[in-house]
């Protein structure tokens, strides 16, 4: 692929050639699946990782081309890449989607999938606003039948988000946040004691210590963290079964229960490991895992990817002695915080977390005044008071 400076966005006819179409700006590119693979364009694209503005694991290279393989061509999705003075700057996946919210509205979005939990898009430091400004501008002009952008999951406190408020007042452009949430983040220049003592009562981390030991009772207890990609197949296969063995086994909803999403797991931590980018934790009885965690490493960041536990030691809460071992990450050298993945009110991690990421789902007004006419009677409807 040429890696010079871009001058189209590239869209598909149905006899698959190239039918390119100049843009004002001149930087955004349509790009498929084949040309995201391209070693030129993934060793570009793993630069822009290095110089993100903030990280977002669920869209670098080891977990967003596994995420396009199992569901890119059936949810239409297209990645729009963004270059600055010829250099890849910015990525973003987005679909059209017919429904929003159970309603007939199309609209473009960023495409998250239900295991990835932040949709800030790649954005070289320092162009923020400058790639907001390019993208909209690009929506204005082809916005087909989308009647609004939806950007789902952005860090509200983040940089990109920060930006994208300056460039939407600047052009008194119209939108509104969609849906809101503050999930568990662990955040604190402190040691993980420290930390545990602020979080914690002096009676619940006596119950902790009564629950480690009796567990240990039960046989030989070990914890172990593991980084880089040896035996990763194995810790791979074992995480799958143990999720499987309990309520998400039982309701459907287990990463094994569904062969994409086992592979999407597979594939993508093999692909964490490879970059350097996962942490492996488990609490083991006997040589048996009966906890498991799996963090991304995203420097300045992390995400607590996936975890899961034995049910049948339920009583000794292997889970939480895990997640205890877990506040290493704030003695992590080059991490400054850790987002938990998890829904707001989940009644574990957030009795130990006690930090809050503020996540927002913005719609932003797209087109012309017809389609901004409409906007603002959909933003009246969903802000309106509720009684």
């Amino acid at each position: 692929m040429d890696m010079g400076a871009a001058t189209s966005f590239r869209t598909r006819t149905t006899g698959g050639a190239c039918a390119p179409a100049v843009l004002a700006h001149g930087q955004l590119r349509l790009l498929t699946l084949a040309e995201l693979e391209e070693p030129a364009f993934r060793a570009a694209w793993e630069r822009l990782v290095t110089r993100a503005a903030e990280p977002n694991p669920f869209l670098e290279p080891w977990y967003l081309l596994p995420s396009l393989r199992q569901w890119g061509a059936s949810e239409g999705v297209r990645v729009k890449a963004w270059f600055h003075d010829g250099r890849l700057a910015g990525l973003m996946p987005v679909a059209r989607q017919a429904r929003y919210y159970g309603h007939p509205l199309t609209h473009a979005a960023v495409w998250l999938h239900a295991n990835a939990f932040c949709g800030v898009p790649l954005v070289a430091k320092g162009l923020e606003a400058r790639f907001w400004e390019d993208l909209l501008a690009h929506f204005d002009r082809r916005a087909a039948r989308a009647l609004f952008l939806h950007l789902p999951q952005m860090p509200a406190e983040g940089p990109a988000y920060a930006a994208l408020e300056t460039v939407l007042a600047a052009r008194r452009r119209p939108y509104y946040i969609a849906a809101h949430e503050a999930r568990a983040m662990l955040a604190g220049e402190t040691s993980a004691a420290t930390y545990l003592e602020a979080a914690m009562s002096a009676k619940k981390r006596k119950e902790l210590r009564r629950q480690h030991n009796r567990l240990a009772e039960e046989g030989a207890l070990a914890f172990e963290r593991c980084e880089g990609g040896q035996g990763i197949a194995e810790w791979t296969a074992e995480f799958l079964a143990l999720e499987a063995a309990g309520w998400k086994g039982e309701a459907g909803s287990a990463l094994a229960s569904s062969p994409d999403t086992a592979a999407l797991f597979t594939d993508a931590l093999a692909g964490a490991a490879a970059a350097g980018r996962l942490e492996r934790l488990a609490l083991r009885l006997d040589g048996r895992a009966i906890a498991m965690l799996a963090n991304f490493i995203t420097a300045p960041g992390a995400y607590s990817y996936k975890t899961a536990f034995d049910e049948a030691y339920a009583r000794f809460s292997p889970g939480m002695l895990l997640q205890l071992e877990n506040l290493a990450l704030l003695e992590r050298e080059g991490i400054q915080w850790a987002d938990s993945c998890a829904a707001q009110g989940h009644p574990m991690i957030e009795r130990l977390w006690r930090g809050t990421r503020r996540m927002a789902s913005i719609n932003i007004a797209i087109g012309g005044l017809p389609r901004r006419t409409a906007f603002r009677l959909l933003k009246a409807y969903e802000t309106r008071p509720r009684s």
